[in-house]
Parts: structure tokens; sequence; C-alpha cells
């Protein structure tokens, strides 16, 4: 970014209103961050932002990347559309006006671990640290993001309650916590003594200036990437996929859809309903055949 600032003519005061844009309809700063890493790009490539460009410019630019792509979501490509369709937003231009095309939602179901594998996990995990994240993670459904915010103070062990400030949708929520995390928990604090974030550095180890004492994203994607590695699990798992088992296991353990959708944060349903597709619940148990079949010919 700070290479097209310096080199393209008007991408500073386009990023500006950019991210006005991104600020005022409630976006994330990470969202704004990779949306414009994106919009940079384009307009180093042709030297020029991005409204000034015209259609046939643009499509050629898309085509460059859908061949250079290596990876079938093809994610660097759609993540450009997005980009551009924001930027066009903020400077009140429709979507026609690059003849931007339309990106097609992939219909895909999430992987979801089984209980025994999330209890590999767990016991393989060599720091008391780690498995307190991966318990917090699965046992609360928590986001990346709202475990690394978590603080001392959103802990209430006398009513065994979590608050999560601020999640996905700027939204609040509590969600209850095991006796089982409550006591790692409470030796956890006893043994690292966090200050304020529970996964953060204490102030003697901080460094300098406005540091942020925070767990960081890849340091907890890299924990539960490891734990599933050492519990040897061929799935492929990411912290969202804890996220996935704990709606999972509630439902199959008898929660109903609308209470999980409240302790997942959901603003629709329709998202929670997923989850449906998913579960196997002994009310609506699915089985293939060959188990009717064994059981009706193998005696004849």
């Amino acid at each position: 970014m700070n290479q097209a600032k310096r080199e393209v003519p008007g991408f500073t005061e386009l990023l500006s209103r950019f991210e006005r844009t991104v600020s005022v309809l409630g976006r994330s700063q990470s969202t704004f961050n990779n949306y414009s890493r994106h919009v940079a790009a384009v307009s180093l490539h042709f030297g020029k932002i991005p409204t000034e460009l015209d259609p046939e410019q643009i499509h050629d630019y898309l085509f460059y990347l859908q061949k250079k792509s290596r990876s079938p979501s093809q994610s660097y490509f759609k993540h450009t559309v997005y980009g551009l369709r924001f930027l066009l937003k903020s400077e009140g231009l429709s979507y026609d006006f690059l003849s931007l095309p339309e990106i097609k939602k992939e219909k895909k179901l999430p992987v979801v671990l089984s209980k025994q594998e999330v209890w590999q996990m767990l016991s393989c995990c060599k720091l008391l640290k780690h498995k307190i994240l991966i318990g917090l993670l699965y046992g609360c459904g928590l986001r990346c993001l709202e475990v690394r915010n978590l603080r001392l103070c959103d802990l209430d062990f006398y009513r065994k309650q979590l608050k999560v400030v601020q999640g996905k949708g700027k939204k609040d929520r509590y969600l209850p916590l095991s006796e089982h995390l409550i006591r790692g928990l409470k030796k956890y604090i006893e043994a690292e003594k966090p200050e304020d974030f529970l996964f953060g550095e204490p102030r003697a180890n901080r460094a300098g200036g406005e540091f942020d004492s925070r767990y960081s994203q890849r340091g907890v994607q890299w924990a539960v990437k490891q734990a599933s590695k050492t519990a040897k699990i061929l799935k492929e798992v990411s912290v969202h996929t804890l996220r996935h088992s704990f709606a999972t296991h509630l439902l199959e353990d008898g929660m109903n859809i609308v209470s999980i959708k409240n302790l997942l944060g959901h603003e629709n349903i329709e998202t929670t309903l997923v989850y449906l597709q998913i579960a196997q619940l002994s009310t609506q148990k699915l089985f293939s055949p060959l188990d009717t079949l064994f059981e009706e010919c193998r005696a004849k």
C-alpha cells in the first residue's frame, strides 16, 4: 500500500475515502486491510487508481489472476473482486461501472471433529496454555479473535459464565463455562499470572510503546494445528473447526437450534441451520442400505 501511495496518483486520497466508508459501515480493520491490499495491487499493475480504468482492463487483470492462481478456490481472485466492489460502493458507483463478475458462493459443509478427536487434541497438548486455549475454543465455541480478546474480567467463575465483549457484529453475549474448564482456568491463571488479557504477556515482558500484548492470530492457529498434528488427526483442522464441533456436538446432545444460534452469536438462524445437515441425531439417524442388506441376506 505504501508503494501505491508513492507511485499511483490519487491513491492516497482514494484510500482515505475507502477507509472512511469501511469504518462507517462497521466493518473491521482486517476487512479494510485485506481489501485495500488488493486495490493497491490493481493500482500498481496499471499505474492508475481502479476508478480510472475501463471494464476491459479489469477483465484482463482478473483473467491474469485466474491463470496465475494455483489454488482451486482462487481466493486471491475472489478477494480482488470483493475489494473492487467495496471500493466502487465507497465511491458511489455501481458494480456495472467496471462490469465486475458475480462470485458464486461455494456451498461447503464444515469439517467437524468427533468427541474422541477433541479429547485426543486436549490430551496431546504439552503446554497448559494450549490446553486451556483449545478448551475455550471448543467448550465455548469462540472465534479466533474472541479468544484473543478475552480479559480476566470477562470470566465469572461464580456464575460459571464467560462474557464475549463486542464479538462479530459488535455484539456482546454470555456463554456457559464448564466446571472442568473453570478448574483448568484457575490453574492456568495461578501459574501464568496474566494481568489483563487472559492470553497476554505480563507488563514486565512486553516490548516498548503501544505493543499489543494479546496472543497473536498466528500463535492461536499454530497451537491448534500442532495439537491436531500430534493427535494424528487426518482431517483438515483449523481454529474454526473447534467452533463447528462445539455447535454440532451441542445439537447431538439435545440442545435446540435457537439456543445454539444465540451461543454462537449468529445474526440469522439460516447460518446455524447448516449444523442440522451434519449432526447425527438419534431421532433421525441416517444409515447405509448395506447395513440392512447384510442383516437380511447374510443368513439366507
